[in-house]
C-alpha cells in the first residue's frame, strides 16, 4: 500500500474506470455459469431431457448432445445477463461519473491510484430504500493488484465519509457468487440482513440471489 493513494475521482479516470468495472463483472461469469448448474430445476431438466431421449434413440450420440448444446445455450443466458447489466450501468450509473456522485454533498467516488495508474474503485450515495444510510457501490479492484489491501482501504474511506456525513450506516448488495467481496466484508465488519433473487426474468430462471450487507457505524 505504499505506492497505492485513495483519492477523489477526475474525470480523466472515467474510461479506466469504466473499463476496471467491466473486467471485474465479466470475471464473474464462469462461477455463475456453474451456480446455475448446481441448481436442482437445472439438473432436473437435463436429467429428463437426457433419458428421454437415450430411451427413444436408444443411442447416446443424440441426449449428449442435446445437453451439451442445452449447456452451452444455458452459458450464453449467464453471459447475456451480465452484458445487459454492464451496458446498463455503464450508460447510466457510470456515463457521467461527476454528475452522479460528485454534485452531492453525500456522495462521492474514489479510485485507487498506483503510481498514476487507475487499480481501483468504490463509491457511495443515499440509499434510496433505507433511510439514515449511505450505500457502497462500484467497489473493484484490478487483478494485478489484489491481496495488497486496497479493498480494505476503499472499504474503510467510504466508511469514514459516512460517519463524517453524519449516516449511521452503511449498505451494499453483492450477488452469491461473489464469495471474495462477501469475505472481505464480513471480515470489515458488515452484517448480511437479506438474500432475494434479481428481479429480472432470467434471473428468477436461473435462481441469481443477490446479498445486502449492513455496516452499522458508531458516531464520535
Amino acid at each position: 500500500m505504499d505506492n497505492i493513494q485513495i483519492r477523489k475521482f477526475n474525470d480523466e479516470d472515467a474510461d479506466v474506470v469504466k473499463e476496471l468495472f467491466t473486467l471485474g463483472m465479466s470475471e464473474h461469469v464462469p462461477s455463475s455459469f456453474v451456480h446455475v448448474l448446481k441448481q436442482p430445476l437445472t439438473q432436473m431438466v437435463l436429467m429428463c431431457m437426457f433419458c428421454a431421449l437415450l430411451t427413444s434413440s436408444k443411442s447416446f450420440l443424440l441426449p449428449v448432445l442435446a445437453v451439451t448444446f442445452c449447456l452451452a445455450g444455458a452459458r450464453q443466458m449467464v453471459v447475456y445477463m451480465f452484458n445487459k447489466y454492464i451496458e446498463s450501468t455503464l450508460r447510466k450509473d457510470l456515463n457521467n461519473i461527476s454528475e452522479t456522485y460528485l454534485k452531492g454533498k453525500d456522495s462521492c467516488f474514489w479510485v485507487a491510484d498506483s503510481d498514476g495508474r487507475v487499480v481501483g474503485s468504490v463509491a457511495c450515495l443515499p440509499a434510496e430504500d433505507a433511510p439514515g444510510c449511505l450505500k457502497l457501490k462500484r467497489m473493484s479492484v484490478r487483478r494485478s493488484h489484489r491481496g495488497m489491501g486496497i479493498a480494505k482501504a476503499l472499504c474503510r474511506t467510504v466508511a469514514e465519509f459516512t460517519r463524517d456525513r453524519g449516516y449511521g450506516a452503511v449498505i451494499l448488495q453483492t450477488s452469491v457468487v461473489q464469495t471474495d467481496a462477501q469475505k472481505l466484508y464480513e471480515h470489515m465488519g458488515y452484517k448480511k440482513i437479506r438474500e432475494f433473487v434479481v428481479p429480472e426474468f432470467l434471473g428468477k430462471i436461473l435462481n441469481f440471489t443477490l446479498l445486502e450487507y449492513r455496516l452499522d457505524l458508531q458516531q464520535d
